[in-house]
């Protein structure tokens, strides 16, 4: 949306999660966008006793996740876990449904399972066999696939399918669907990128009879913990990840083994990333350096933005529909909205709202898919002609790329950090990133998951935005829902 704007953030609703809670996550498909997933993590020592870290993070990280812990001297102040007994990581997996018309409650728990502690999860943005498929990446080391179901009477729950254990002995810390963009390439199969704390990546693909989950490659990919992995969701045969050694790194998947580029503009671990699903070349990235950064993908020389935080980023969501806002769990420091425009081929990033959770940690953060209408019973609220573009086309009638693209060409990226807020950089650049295909440049207008069909524009002058989002909180073990309300200004 053009132009600025105010409003205000009202708490709808929290709910107790009882164990401490990491990840939430509105599912994007058709006819299920009321559902929410809320995963948790509980570090227990067999004990069972006091609260502490699990471990903190080598570039100047706050640790993997944190959860009770028995206590033992390491000799920094600080409390260490007994080596004599190994640590239990308990996990629940929660299903909530969104109902508009119980204003006290709005969420309603419909399912909880308990299971290994969960790191990450993510739905499939598209049916998979006519079915909605929920991943996550669990302390077991394990991918796992489950598949919502519905009775009769209207009542949902997520039902185990297949697993996949990538790596013994080890944390399964982060995954992403190659369909980010709610589309697929023709004949392309079926992807999910994975990382560990090993400082792995592993690419499965997912069969589409039985949504069988298959081990296609594993790499080495950082020094310490790859603490994310994320797909380029308009060349998905690319992937990104960041680690704990402060590395953030492109990979081509037909390609194994030798990095496209690395970039270590980041001054600690780089622990979020996000492709933009809605505009071509946009990345976000975010570290324990309490910095979000944009980036063009054609070129990993510098970047195009740098936001300070304040707080570890260890999540960013691009917003469903408008493109230029984007979603930061902030950690200590709660949560932000970004305001991402570009003016003047510069590109100029705000915070729009920023919302702190005193004695607690943001570590899940998601917008809502569902479409204004279904919030209120008498819909005003609207969007402009530029967020809604060519998005409202037949997705069957746009043509889809085939062929896969030219891979990226070596690029190297090397940055020396200086305190405070100017730095200075010596790059070492072998070659730009190539530019899409033209096939796959015109598919790329295309958006079809949040369904802007059901948006409309409204003639009273006013332009308004009623946007629901979920964040939850370590500490506290407290899912929150959130009402931003908005006023074009």
């Amino acid at each position: 949306m053009a132009g600025s704007r105010v409003g205000t953030l009202r708490a709808l609703q929290t709910v107790d999660t009882e164990l401490t809670a990491d990840s939430v996550e509105w599912c994007p498909v058709e006819g299920c966008q009321h559902l929410v997933a809320c995963g948790t993590y509980q570090l227990r020592a067999p004990q069972d006793q006091v609260h502490g870290w699990e471990g903190e993070g080598r570039a100047g990280g706050e640790g993997l996740l944190t959860g009770p812990r028995t206590v033992k001297s390491n000799g920094k102040g600080k409390p260490a876990p007994d080596a004599s007994e190994p640590a239990i990581r308990l996990g629940r997996l929660y299903l909530y449904s969104f109902r508009a018309d119980n204003t006290a409650k709005p969420l309603a728990e419909v399912q909880r399972r308990d299971s290994s502690a969960i790191l990450d999860m993510k739905w499939c943005h598209i049916p998979v066999s006519g079915h909605v498929l929920l991943g996550l990446a669990n302390a077991s080391g394990s991918v796992e696939l489950l598949r919502l179901t519905e009775d009769e009477k209207d009542s949902y729950a997520l039902q185990p399918i297949s697993s996949l254990t990538l790596e013994e002995r080890c944390l399964s810390l982060s995954l992403d669907w190659s369909t980010g963009k709610s589309i697929r390439a023709r004949g392309q199969p079926l992807k999910i990128i994975s990382s560990d704390s090993k400082g792995q990546l592993h690419l499965l693909t997912v069969s589409e009879g039985a949504a069988e989950l298959q081990q296609v490659a594993s790499w080495p990919a950082h020094h310490f913990e790859a603490w994310i992995a994320a797909f380029d969701y308009w060349q998905t045969e690319l992937v990104y990840s960041g680690g704990d050694d402060g590395l953030l790194r492109g990979w081509d998947t037909r390609m194994l083994g030798t990095s496209v580029f690395t970039s270590k503009r980041h001054s600690m671990g780089v622990c979020s990333i996000q492709s933009n699903p809605h505009q071509e070349h946009m990345l976000a990235t975010g570290s324990y350096d309490e910095h979000v950064l944009l980036w063009d993908t054609r070129n990993i020389k510098q970047p195009l933005a740098d936001v300070p935080v304040q707080g570890g980023v260890w999540r960013l969501k691009w917003h469903p529909v408008h493109h230029h806002l984007l979603l930061a769990a902030c950690m200590h420091e709660g949560f932000k909205i970004l305001n991402c425009q570009k003016t003047s081929e510069k590109q100029d990033v705000t915070v729009l709202i920023s919302h702190e959770m005193p004695n607690s940690l943001v570590y899940g953060a998601d917008w809502s898919w569902l479409p204004s209408h279904s919030m209120e019973p008498t819909p005003t609220w609207s969007f402009d002609h530029y967020d809604m573009g060519a998005r409202t086309a037949d997705r069957y009638s746009l043509k889809v790329a085939e062929e896969p693209p030219a891979p990226f060409s070596e690029q190297t990226t090397v940055g020396h950090h200086v305190e405070g807020p100017a730095k200075t950089h010596r790059v070492e650049s072998k070659a730009s990133l190539l530019p899409l295909t033209e096939d796959m440049k015109n598919s790329s207008q295309l958006y079809s998951s949040a369904k802007a069909c059901h948006l409309s524009l409204n003639s009273s002058g006013h332009n308004f935005d009623n946007t629901l989002l979920a964040t939850c909180s370590f500490y506290d073990h407290v899912l929150h829902l959130w009402k931003w309300e908005t006023k074009q200004a």
